[in-house]
This record gives C-alpha cells, sequence and structure tokens, in this order.
C-alpha cells in the first residue's frame, strides 16, 4: 500500500475534518477566517489527523468523535506552525509565502494564540478527560521543546541525545498523542494503548529526523522551504551534530568558524554542506531514522492483519522514504 492508497481509504473522514476546521475557523473578525484558511490550505498533509483516524480504526473504534479530535490535532498543530515562522523568521511555509510575511508577526501570533484557545475549547466539549490529559499533555511537551529547540540553537555543544529529546518533545509528542488518542477511543487493551503510544513516539522521531536530512537534499519546489535553512538559523541537527564528532580536527574547526560568523555566505554553507556529505552525515540520519520506522512497525505486532494495520506500516515506510 503506498502513501496516496492510505489517503484514498479514509478520503470521506478527512473530507469531514476539512468541514470541521472551515466550521471552527468562522468568525466576525475577518482577519480570523482570512488567515485560517490560508494557513489551513497552504498544502498540510493532515498527518495527524490521518494518524489519528486510523489508529481509532485499527482499535475498533466505530463512533464520530474522532473527526472532532483530528481537528483539534491539526489546529495544534497548525498554530505551533504560525508561532515557528515568527520565531524563525521565515518566508517560505510548504512552498508558500508564510502567514507572518503576509500579515506580519502579530497577527500570525495572535492568531495562532487563537488556534490553541479554540483546539482546548473544544476539547472541553467531548467530556473525555482521558483524551483531555492525552492532549494537554502532549502541547505543554510541544511548547517545551520549541523553547529547547531555542536554548539549543547555535549550541555546538548539542549532542545526539540532547537532540534526540529536542526532537521527541517538539515533534514526536503530538504524533504520538494522535495515536495515543485513537486507542483510548477504540477502548483497547492497557498491552494495545502503550503499543500506539510506541508507534506514535517512534514514527515522529523518524519523521523528523528524515525532515532534517532533506533540509541538505531536496529542492526547494520539493521541500516547499529555502533548502539549508537549519543550518542558517542556527539550528543543530542530526547530520551537523554526526558530522562534528566524526570530522577532522581541520575540518571541525572550519565549520565552527563558519557557524560563529553573523552571517552565513553562500559560499560557507556550500563547504559546510560538502563536508556532512563528506563524513556521511545524512547516511548517517536517514539510518536512524529507518531504525525509529522500524521499532515503529515492530509496535504493531499485537493487532491483526488489517487494512489499517496496513495503512499504518505504510505511514512508516513513508516517513523515510519520502522527499518532502
Amino acid at each position: 500500500m503506498n502513501i496516496e492508497s492510505v489517503y484514498n481509504m479514509i478520503a470521506q473522514d478527512l473530507q469531514a475534518v476539512e468541514r470541521e476546521l472551515d466550521k471552527n475557523i468562522q468568525s466576525e473578525i475577518d482577519l480570523v477566517p482570512t488567515m485560517g484558511r490560508y494557513i489551513l490550505n497552504s498544502g498540510g498533509k493532515r498527518f495527524r489527523p490521518l494518524l489519528l483516524i486510523l489508529s481509532a480504526r485499527l482499535c475498533g473504534y466505530k463512533g464520530k468523535n474522532h473527526i472532532q479530535l483530528a481537528c483539534i490535532l491539526e489546529f495544534i498543530h497548525t498554530a505551533t506552525l504560525l508561532h515557528d515562522d515568527v520565531v524563525d523568521n521565515a518566508n517560505i511555509r510548504r512552498g508558500n509565502m508564510s502567514a507572518n510575511a503576509l500579515w506580519g508577526n502579530q497577527a500570525s501570533i495572535l492568531i495562532g494564540d487563537l488556534f490553541f484557545a479554540q483546539s482546548f475549547s473544544l476539547i472541553a466539549q467531548t467530556r473525555n478527560w482521558r483524551v483531555l490529559k492525552v492532549l494537554t499533555g502532549a502541547t505543554t511537551k510541544l511548547a517545551q521543546g520549541e523553547v529547547l529547540d531555542l536554548v539549543q540553537e547555535g549550541d555546538l555543544a548539542c549532542d545526539e541525545s540532547n537532540y534526540l529529546t529536542t526532537i521527541t518533545y517538539k515533534t514526536a509528542s503530538l504524533i504520538k498523542a494522535a495515536c495515543h488518542v485513537g486507542a483510548i477511543l477504540g477502548n483497547v487493551d492497557q498491552n494495545k494503548e502503550k503499543a500506539m503510544k510506541n508507534f506514535g513516539n517512534n514514527l515522529g522521531i523518524a519523521y523528523q529526523l528524515m525532515d532534517d536530512t532533506l533540509d541538505y537534499v531536496s529542492t526547494e519546489e520539493e521541500f516547499g522551504k529555502t533548502i539549508g535553512k537549519d543550518l542558517e538559523e542556527g539550528k543543530i541537527t542530526l547530520p551537523l551534530i554526526h558530522t562534528l564528532q566524526k570530522s577532522a580536527p581541520e575540518d571541525r574547526e572550519f565549520i565552527v568558524s563558519a557557524l560563529k560568523k553573523e552571517k552565513l555566505t553562500k559560499k560557507l554553507l556550500t563547504n559546510i554542506l560538502h563536508l556532512i556529505r563528506h563524513y556521511q552525515g545524512l547516511e548517517y540520519t536517514a539510518q536512524k531514522a529507518k531504525q525509529y520506522a522500524l521499532k515503529a512497525k515492530k509496535e504493531l505486532k499485537s493487532f491483526l492483519p488489517s487494512h489499517e494495520k496496513e495503512a499504518l506500516i505504510a505511514i512508516a515506510d513513508y516517513a523515510v522514504d519520502r522527499r518532502h
């Protein structure tokens, strides 16, 4: 099963999520639906809603609350994107002008805040306190991950362990929550609930590892943002961490010196990219991503064969094989 087949498999549910999203960005303040529709319709994969819907189905859920919960996950994710682009001073998001580039930082922060507030209002409406605990906990972890990311910016002493902690908080927490909520809806036993949590966590780490690899190798048209942007922003990701660890002293000194400069020129960036490739930083990171994806797939062994199980396995493969 390929990723297109996975999306087609739950197309009706995803269409219902789109209607729910549109319903919940309505406001008498024109800027809210205008910005809301722009960011929500700018090429997002609905990856977290996809996982929640499939996880709920895998766990035997037959109700309709998964649609609203999938909408909540997308609102939380979108709020973080709006805030991220302000923090990173990004002009491109998913191949389009970022919201802050079009409407300014103030509007992006405020609409992001509104999305967060809307998310928790919708969570309260579900009256499912276990789901509330999972989603609020994940959002807290996500915010902590954003702070860790900021603290580690430009810190060349950041090692692989610190990096993995950051991406576990920043990216994997919400993906893990999507799968965990699906298990809660399906009311499965503790072992299967734990398996879904672990599946989501490992998948989230694999997804971010691949994202950090793609920052160096995809074309801008494929990836939807400037290539090498992480380096320019001083973000210390695993390809660079591995390169700094394995490089000869003179190469390490060059990288450290270049990254300490006020502006990273195109020539310096090209030379650093060459060294990352030379010391196989990309291969190492991609291999790590594959290891985490394999761990994710192994967590599904307790579930009987089904289209949903096959779809989740296909998503784990997609996470490490994708080009954007």
